[in-house]
């Protein structure tokens, strides 16, 4: 039997039925737990995180159910569900254009300390990152049934691409085909993070900004193994010179007063329908317009009639990395090993969706407590760690000096 609404499975019902979901186990874990004070001055970018990693989520769900019919990894065929993933990692790509451009920006009056946003960079991304591969690691030896499939120096090899952010690619692990799958391919967009964090030194010269001479070489030399390998796709990378613009206009009082009153939030809405209505992909340039047009208008202060600073809305973005990297995983061991793929290919939409709205809650608070077990400790001690580094590295001391 069917359920209205969630007989069509790129429909918007099962979207928003999920998304209550996630909602709801948030809002009672600030019940229970509270949040964190906002950080920085951005306070809509930090409760629109929760929602475009959630959105990734809706997305990969949607995936699995034509995967489980077709065999295929592709796209849903609906806009809006293209959009959930690809619109959501550009607006991603939109924030770390906006946020680190906008530190550049401000070293125009105070020098900006390299090695510790560097060192951020790092226990930002890599603690959680590592984690989530010794998951995946776990995974496959289940799948392999414990039985070592390829010879061992390629299954470290294998594992190092892994380690190292798919820079370099992303194997099949221990003969399990299409790997990537158990992560529902996410890692795809960590190397243009780290592309974009390694050129900010190159960046810095657009501000009239020299950096120490060892940040400017080592800009340098990855950029050149970045080209070297060949896996960077130029038009990916728009989305962050939508941010970079955004951070030139926040600084305009004129335009932030406008930008943050609620009459203006129909319009942030407009600029995302746009996108959707008009352009198959959130790549093309017309798309990466009006995306970039809604996200500067939440940089500079819309909350989308309040929805994004809204206490829930922050629980959920402090938690956006995790859910990110971990939702792929629970999808997968749900199709392969709790209900079983052969059951899951007869699936309706409607036993299809209500499985995925089943487990957000266990995707929240999964998310919920590696955020605060292992990507917040990583993150406090940020200071620390640069403080060492520049007691034992003399060039960060002398760094430290100028």
């Amino acid at each position: 039997m069917e359920l209205v609404g969630f007989d069509d499975p790129v429909g918007p019902v099962p979207a928003v039925a999920s998304l209550l979901a996630a909602l709801l186990t948030a809002a009672l874990l600030h019940k229970r737990f509270g949040v964190s004070a906002s950080q920085g001055r951005y306070a809509s970018i930090d409760g629109l995180r929760g929602f475009l990693a959630f959105l990734v989520f809706i997305h990969h769900s949607a995936v699995w159910y034509f995967y489980l019919k077709t065999g295929h990894w592709t796209s849903p065929p609906s806009n809006l569900y293209v959009y959930f993933g690809q619109g959501s990692v550009g607006f991603f790509f939109m924030i770390t254009g906006f946020l680190f451009f906008s530190k550049l920006l401000d070293g125009r009056h105070r020098p900006v300390d390299w090695l510790k946003l560097f060192v951020s960079r790092v226990l930002r991304l890599l603690p959680m990152y590592l984690f989530a591969i010794g998951l995946l690691l776990l995974i496959v030896y289940f799948v392999s049934g414990g039985v070592l499939n390829d010879p061992m120096p390629i299954l470290l090899k294998n594992i190092v691409r892994w380690i190292g952010f798919t820079i370099k690619s992303a194997p099949d692990l221990n003969g399990i085909k299409q790997t990537y799958i158990i992560v529902a391919g996410v890692f795809w967009s960590l190397p243009y993070e780290w592309l974009f964090y390694l050129s900010l030194p190159i960046l810095s010269l657009a501000v009239l900004r020299i950096p120490p001479l060892p940040y400017l070489l080592i800009s340098l030399f990855c950029l050149g193994v970045f080209v070297y390998i060949g896996r960077i796709k130029p038009e990916l990378l728009l989305p962050f010179f939508g941010g970079i613009a955004g951070s030139f206009l926040v600084r305009l009082k004129v335009f932030c007063r406008y930008a943050a009153k609620t009459a203006l939030s129909p319009l942030v809405v407009a600029f995302i329908a746009g996108a959707v209505v008009f352009y198959d992909s959130a790549w093309e340039a017309g798309a990466v317009f009006l995306l970039s047009s809604a996200f500067v208008l939440i940089a500079a202060g819309n909350t989308l009639f309040g929805i994004l600073i809204h206490p829930v809305s922050r629980v959920l973005g402090e938690m956006a990395y995790s859910i990110y990297l971990l939702h792929g995983m629970v999808l997968y061991v749900l199709f392969n090993f709790v209900v079983g793929s052969s059951a899951a290919t007869e699936f309706s939409a409607s036993v299809h969706w209500l499985w995925i709205v089943g487990i957000t809650p266990i995707v929240v608070l999964l998310s919920f407590a590696t955020f605060h077990w292992i990507e917040a400790p990583a993150m406090r001690a940020t200071p620390w760690v640069t403080v060492w580094l520049r007691s034992k590295i003399t060039i960060f001391s002398k760094e430290a000096a100028q």
